[in-house]
C-alpha cells in the first residue's frame, strides 16, 4: 500500500509566497546624471554677458535641471538614510559644488570685487612680515592688522603650496569652507536626533538658505567654522549631572529626538574648557564680531540647566576682552565711542548695506528672494516649534543659540552687515527646526509609547502630507536659493582687463598718495593699502551724492588735502555696484565719469571701456 502522502493532491504552486524581485540599487544614478549634467552646463554660462539678472538669465535650462536631478536624488537617497547615512551625505556635497563651484570653475578674476583686498592683506603679510595694529591705515584696513589670524594663515598656506598669491585659489573658498562645515553641522544635529533623514535634511536647507555670501575668503567663514566647532564640544560634553531629567525616557521624547548626551564632572568639564581654550584664541584672533556672537551663544546655554556652566563663559568672555584691549585696542576703542548713537537704533542697525537702495532687475529679484527665503525658514522653523513640542523641549538649547545673536540688532549696524550676521549665526538651528516641520516623526527609526497610540491613519495622513511637503519645499528653497545668491552677480565679477587697468593705476602712484573712486567694491582697490590714502566718495546717503553729481571736480579738489598727489579710478564694476545699490541715480556714474574728464581739475591718464584713471592738477 502507497503511503497516503502519494494520495494528496499536487500542492497549488500559487499559494506558495513569492520571491520579491530585488531591484538594482539605484540611488547613485541621479548623482551621477546631475553631476552630469551640472558638468554639462558649466562651459554655456556665459558669465562675461551678464544681463540686468545678473547670472540667472546666462544658466542654460540644463543647469536648472541639474539641480532638480540632484533633489530628486537625494529625496530617494533619505529613504535609506537610516542605514546607508552616506547617500543623502553624497548628495548634499553634490548640491554645494553645484550651487557655489561655478564661479571658481569659470571665472578668471576673483569673485566680488572686496574680496581682493584679503588678497592684499596677505600680500602685505608676505613682503613685509609684519604687522602693525596701531598704525592708521586708509580705507578701514587697521582692522585686519588689529585682527590678523585668518591672514596669517593664508599667508603660510600660500606660501606652502607655492603659489603667487591667494588670488589663485581663493574663488574655491565656499566649497572648501562648505565641506568643513557640513561635518560640524551633522555632529552638532545629532547632538539632538537619532534621525538621519531629519539631520541630512537640515544640513541641505542649511545650504539652501545660506545666500548671505559670508563663506568667502574672508575671517567671517573661518571663524564662523570654529565657533559652531566650540558649540559642538559643548552641547555634547558640557551637560551637568542630573540635568536631564525626562530627557532620557524615550516616553517623554519625540520619536526622531536623541537623549541628552551624558553628564561630565567638572575635571572633564575642565579639560574640554583647556582644550577648547585654543579655538577660542583663534576665533578672537580671526574676526571682531565672531567672539560676541560665541559669548552671546554660550550665555544663552547658560539659562538653561542642562548647560548652567559659567566656567568656559567667563574664559570666553576674558579670552575676547584681552584681545580686543590689547591687539584690537585702537578699534575697539573706537567702537565703543560709536555706541551712543548707534544702542537701541533697531531700525538703523538691521539694514542692509550702505544707505542706498536695491536697484535694478537683477539686485531687486535678490533682495526679493532673500526676504522670502528668511520668511519662509522661519515660518517653517516656527511650525516645529510648536508642532513638535517634546522635540523643541529636547533641542531647546539649539534653538536658545539661534535667537541668541538678535539683542545685537540693540547694538550697532556692523557697517550695515548686522543683519545678515544675525541670520547668519541663527541659520544653523532654524535649518534643523524647518527640517523637522518637513521630516515627519511618524516615520522615526525606532517607535514610543507616543506612536504606538497614534492612529494608523493619522501617521499615513502625515506620511502623505510630508511626500508632497517636503520635495515642494525643497525645490522652492532652491529656487530662491539662485537669485538671492546670483541675481546681483554682475556686480561680483570683473574682466580680467579692468583688473589691470586698476593695479597699473596704483602702482604708478607714490607712497603717500591719493586714491579715489565712487566705492571700494572694484577689484585692486586696497593694493598697496599701506602706503597709499583712500577715499570712497560716493559710500554715503544718495541726497548727498546728487549734490556731488552738481560739481563733481570741485566736491573732489576740496576733500583733497594740499599738497597730495591724487588719482581718482573709476570703472566699470564701480558703475554696476553703484546703481544696482542705488548709491547713485540713474545715469550718475556716466555723468560723473564724463565732467570729470572734462575739468581742467583732472588729467586723464588711462582711459578704455572698461574705465579710466585721471589725475588731479590743482591750479596754482
Amino acid at each position: 500500500m502507497k503511503p497516503a502522502a502519494d494520495h494528496e493532491p499536487p500542492a497549488d504552486d500559487t499559494a506558495r509566497p513569492r520571491r520579491r524581485l530585488s531591484l538594482p540599487d539605484l540611488t547613485w544614478l541621479p548623482l551621477l546624471l546631475g553631476l552630469g549634467l551640472w558638468a554639462y552646463a558649466l562651459p554655456r554660462i556665459g558669465f562675461r554677458t551678464m544681463g540686468d539678472h545678473g547670472l540667472l538669465d546666462r544658466l542654460p535650462a540644463v543647469y536648472y535641471v541639474s539641480l532638480l536631478v540632484l533633489t530628486g536624488g537625494f529625496l530617494l537617497g533619505l529613504r535609506r538614510a537610516g542605514t546607508a547615512p552616506w547617500w543623502p551625505a553624497a548628495y548634499c556635497v553634490g548640491l554645494l559644488f553645484a550651487l557655489k563651484a561655478p564661479p571658481a570653475v569659470l571665472y578668471d578674476s576673483v569673485r566680488y570685487p572686496w574680496a581682493s583686498k584679503h588678497d592684499a592683506v596677505i600680500d602685505m603679510l608676505l613682503a613685509n612680515g609684519e604687522l602693525r595694529p596701531n598704525a592708521a591705515l586708509s580705507g578701514n584696513m587697521s582692522a585686519y592688522d588689529q585682527w590678523p589670524g585668518f591672514f596669517s594663515l593664508n599667508a603660510a598656506l600660500v606660501r606652502a603650496f607655492g603659489v603667487d598669491s591667494a588670488a589663485s585659489y581663493l574663488n574655491w573658498a565656499p566649497v572648501v569652507l562648505g565641506l568643513l562645515l557640513m561635518p560640524v553641522l551633522v555632529l552638532l544635529y545629532r547632538t539632538f536626533t537619532e534621525d538621519w533623514r531629519l539631520v541630512w535634511t537640515a544640513v541641505w536647507i542649511f545650504q539652501l538658505a545660506n545666500w548671505v555670501g559670508q563663506d568667502y575668503l574672508a575671517p567671517q567663514g573661518f571663524a564662523y567654522i570654529l565657533h559652531l566647532t566650540v558649540l559642538a564640544v559643548v552641547l555634547r560634553h558640557f551637560v551637568l549631572p542630573g540635568s536631564a531629567g525626562r530627557l532620557r525616557d524615550r516616553t517623554w521624547l519625540d520619536p526622531a529626538a536623541a537623549t541628552v548626551p551624558p553628564p561630565t564632572g567638572r575635571r572633564q568639564r575642565a579639560v574640554c574648557v583647556l582644550i577648547l581654550a585654543p579655538l577660542i584664541v583663534a576665533i578672537n584672533a580671526a574676526h571682531q564680531l565672531t567672539p560676541v556672537m560665541l559669548c552671546a551663544s554660550l550665555f544663552a546655554l547658560s539659562l538653561t540647566r542642562r548647560y548652567r556652566n559659567y566656567g568656559l563663559l567667563v574664559v570666553a568672555g576674558l579670552l575676547m576682552l584681552t584681545w580686543d584691549l590689547t591687539m584690537g585696542r585702537p578699534l575697539f576703542t573706537e567702537t565703543l565711542s560709536t555706541l551712543r548713537e548707534s544702542i537701541g537704533e533697531l531700525t538703523r542697525n538691521s539694514r542692509a548695506g550702505y544707505a542706498g537702495q536695491l536697484t535694478g532687475p537683477g539686485p531687486e529679484l535678490g533682495g526679493q528672494a532673500s526676504v522670502v527665503m528668511v520668511l519662509a525658514i522661519a515660518v517653517l522653523a516656527a511650525v516645529a516649534v510648536f508642532a513638535r513640542r517634546r522635540l523643541t523641549r529636547s533641542a531647546l538649547p539649539l534653538l536658545l543659540v539661534s535667537v541668541a545673536p538678535l539683542p545685537l540688532f540693540a547694538v550697532n549696524d556692523y557697517g550695515g552687515e548686522m543683519l545678515f550676521r544675525v541670520y547668519l549665526f541663527g541659520l544653523p538651528g532654524a535649518a534643523f527646526f524647518a527640517a523637522a516641520a518637513l521630516v515627519p516623526a511618524t516615520g522615526a527609526i525606532r517607535g514610543t509609547k507616543g506612536t504606538k497610540g497614534t492612529s494608523a491613519r493619522a501617521k499615513a495622513v502625515r506620511r502623505r502630507i510630508a511626500a508632497v511637503a517636503l520635495p515642494v519645499a525643497l525645490v522652492a528653497l532652491a529656487a530662491g536659493f539662485l537669485p538671492s545668491y546670483y541675481g546681483k552677480e554682475k556686480m561680483y565679477y570683473t574682466a580680467p582687463v579692468e583688473t589691470a587697468m586698476v593695479t597699473r593705476a596704483i602702482d604708478r602712484a607714490p607712497d603717500g598718495a591719493l586714491i579715489l573712486a565712487a566705492t571700494g567694491s572694484f577689484p585692486r582697490a586696497l593694493h598697496r593699502y599701506d602706503q597709499l590714502e583712500h577715499w570712497f566718495f560716493a559710500e554715503q546717503e544718495l541726497p548727498e551724492n546728487e549734490k556731488m553729481l552738481a560739481d563733481p571736480a570741485r566736491y573732489l579738489a576740496d576733500g583733497i588735502p594740499p599738497g597730495t598727489r591724487a588719482y581718482v579710478v573709476l570703472t566699470r564694476t564701480q558703475d554696476i555696484y553703484t546703481a544696482g545699490e542705488g548709491l547713485l541715480p540713474p545715469g550718475g556714474f556716466s555723468a560723473l565719469r564724463s565732467r570729470l574728464s572734462a575739468s581742467p581739475l583732472f588729467t586723464v591718464v588711462e582711459e578704455h571701456p572698461y574705465g579710466v584713471v585721471l589725475a588731479y592738477r590743482p591750479r596754482s
